[in-house]
């Protein structure tokens, strides 16, 4: 699979359980994070948005866990994008760097808020509207 975008990043101890294993929740932080990076990189802000009155929120996420991540280990985490109706919705996968075996694959479906409701962003629509339009299907 093709990404748009990718960040490295390390396994904290901390972000460990007693199993050795990271734990579930933080794969929800890897992936937010990747996000925002993944906005910069579009020329936005999330906090900046946010003080606009325009706010991305999570509507719905699916997770899968492959294979645990260990403390110290780095790891790629990987995005793609498309736009379903009003929903962004972020394919995220993460690789284990040592191997590159997948370890962890989710998808979450952003809509926005606009001064507290459900809106479209012309802001967000801008910003991501190169890697849309190369994520949508061909129309015939």
């Amino acid at each position: 699979m093709t990404y748009l975008f990718e960040t490295r990043m390390m396994v904290r101890d901390y972000e460990c359980d007693i199993e050795g294993i990271v734990n579930n929740a933080n794969y929800l932080h890897y992936m937010e994070h990747t996000r925002h990076l993944f906005l910069k990189e579009c020329g936005l802000s999330f906090a900046d948005m946010h003080r606009k009155g325009i706010d991305a929120v999570v509507a719905r996420m699916n997770l899968q866990f492959k294979t645990p991540l260990r403390c110290d280990d780095e790891f790629v985490s990987r995005l793609n994008l498309k736009k379903e109706g009003i929903r962004y919705v972020f394919q995220q996968d993460i690789y284990r760097a040592a191997d590159n075996q997948l370890c962890f694959r989710g998808t979450a479906d952003l809509v926005c808020l606009v001064n507290g409701r459900l809106a479209p962003s012309p802001e967000y629509d801008n910003a991501f509207a190169h890697f849309i339009e190369k994520n949508s299907p061909q129309k015939p």
